[in-house]
């Protein structure tokens, strides 16, 4: 399982998308869906979590795109 991929906003504006722990951005991008889109990728690639932030840093969704946990019931 890879890293888990979070996109937030970037300070120098736009939206960036961060591997969890890393320091830097992987990729900065004009908007939020872009960024979505790409760590969307990532995430699906590496079987781990997408975390998107609102412009306040908090959580606004989190999709599994690996081995989940809590998986749903069906």
């Amino acid at each position: 399982m890879g890293k888990n991929q979070h996109v937030t906003p970037h300070s120098g504006g736009g939206f960036q998308v961060k591997g969890a722990g890393n320091s830097r951005a992987t990729k900065v991008f004009d908007t939020q869906r872009e960024a979505i889109s790409f760590a969307r990728d990532i995430a699906k690639n590496q079987q781990s979590e997408l975390f998107i932030h609102n412009r306040t840093g908090q959580i606004r969704e989190r999709n599994s795109y690996g081995n989940d946990p809590y998986p749903p019931r069906g």
